[in-house]
């Protein structure tokens, strides 16, 4: 079926990182927010790797905005089925050029196989972009530990001054 992205991005001026993923889960499109699954472990990662709580979706979009980190994703319009990113096709991509000409995004970062090879087929951007291991529960193959340690790298870069 087609699916349209209804989320809108969030960032501000002073972004100096963008998060991508493909395309919201069906829960996250139900609940109006990224990374709503509660098996999805994106929202953890940062818990961890920065000592934090959250409690509500606005804490979720406080903390991004307060750390320079802004989140979107790849995909504006595709035929998915689910949440399954390997069914995607037919696929329309989102202005992201518009969010690193209002913002100071110097790196990019992509979540998972899928959002790293539509960013790369459909981008041709004068950022440095990234590869980081989906935190979806499907790649079981990282455990949170795992996934703490390569993500690491955003807080790194972030207290680059």
């Amino acid at each position: 079926m087609i699916v349209k992205h209804t989320l809108k991005p969030i960032y501000n001026k002073d972004s100096r990182i963008l998060i991508l993923g493909t395309m919201p889960s069906v829960k996250s499109r139900e609940e109006n927010f990224y990374y709503a699954n509660t098996q999805n472990r994106f929202w953890k990662i940062f818990e961890i790797l920065f000592n934090v709580e959250f409690k509500s979706n606005l804490d979720k979009e406080r903390f991004l905005l307060n750390n320079n980190i802004a989140l979107f994703d790849v995909i504006k319009e595709c035929v998915i089925k689910g949440s399954n990113d390997s069914s995607i096709k037919n696929i329309k991509v989102n202005n992201i050029k518009e969010i690193i000409s209002a913002s100071n995004i110097k790196y990019i970062f992509l979540t998972g196989k899928k959002a790293y090879n539509l960013y790369k087929k459909y981008f041709n951007l004068e950022v440095n972009y990234y590869y980081l291991p989906s935190p979806s529960s499907a790649n079981a193959i990282y455990k949170i530990k795992d996934l703490v340690k390569e993500y690491k790298i955003i807080k790194e870069i972030l207290n680059r001054k």
